[in-house]
């Protein structure tokens, strides 16, 4: 099962609205999207582990976190693709959807995410992300190997919006925000606030920031 074209829409406009109010003027700024990608591709491989010198154990809950992270990325790189155009955007990602690609070509190889290890899939993606590529193919196979569905991403992606939205409204770009709560940062806190509500439920996005705001307000000052 793939996003709805609903959730689609719900999500590249969360995507868009967000990108403005840290700069209304997104879509010329031109940012690059596929290094903030590559970068966080980079944290998911630390946080999965890969020193085989040492013994280290896979922090699942932060490396789907990542991901989620990096899809707000392929979100904003589609949008500004195609000059803020959401409705042509989501025709863009539909188009792949059902493309259903089997093997990636990069670097001259043919790569088969179903026959790769996860860390060999997080490589993949990071080279993919230097070359300024994205491949829902790839992207789709993390997910699955991560243990997470389209609607789970759907319901996660929901919720570190409503934190990016937090985090601008308190600060962040300014530099007056505090990102560790009591030796934590705020995506774990995120994690526990998601846990504890229902992400179906009608006025969700205002309950995340409340929850999130009560707890920052409580341990953060």
């Amino acid at each position: 099962m793939v996003l709805t074209e609903t959730q689609l829409d719900a999500m590249l406009d969360m995507q868009d609205k967000m990108n403005s109010t840290v700069n209304p003027e997104w879509i010329k700024a031109k940012n690059n999207w596929h290094r903030a990608i590559l970068v966080e591709g980079v944290e998911a491989i630390e946080h999965h582990g890969w020193k085989w010198w040492k013994k280290q154990e896979c922090d699942m809950g932060q490396l789907r976190m990542e991901l989620v992270d990096i899809w707000h990325f392929m979100l904003s790189a589609v949008i500004q693709n195609k000059h803020g155009n959401l409705p042509i955007a989501k025709m863009e990602l539909l188009s792949e959807f059902k493309l259903r690609q089997k093997s990636i070509q990069f670097d001259n190889q043919y790569y088969s995410p179903t026959q790769m290890e996860l860390l060999d899939k997080l490589d993949l993606l990071v080279g993919l992300a230097a070359a300024r590529r994205i491949n829902l193919a790839l992207f789709e196979s993390l997910l699955h190997e991560c243990g997470m569905s389209w609607l789970e991403l759907f319901k996660q992606y929901l919720g570190k919006n409503v934190l990016n939205v937090f985090r601008q409204d308190h600060g962040y770009k300014a530099g007056n925000y505090i990102k560790e709560w009591d030796g934590r940062e705020d995506n774990e806190h995120l994690l526990e606030v998601i846990g504890e509500i229902d992400l179906d439920a009608d006025g969700v996005r205002d309950t995340l920031y409340k929850s999130l705001k009560d707890k920052y307000t409580r341990i953060a000052g």
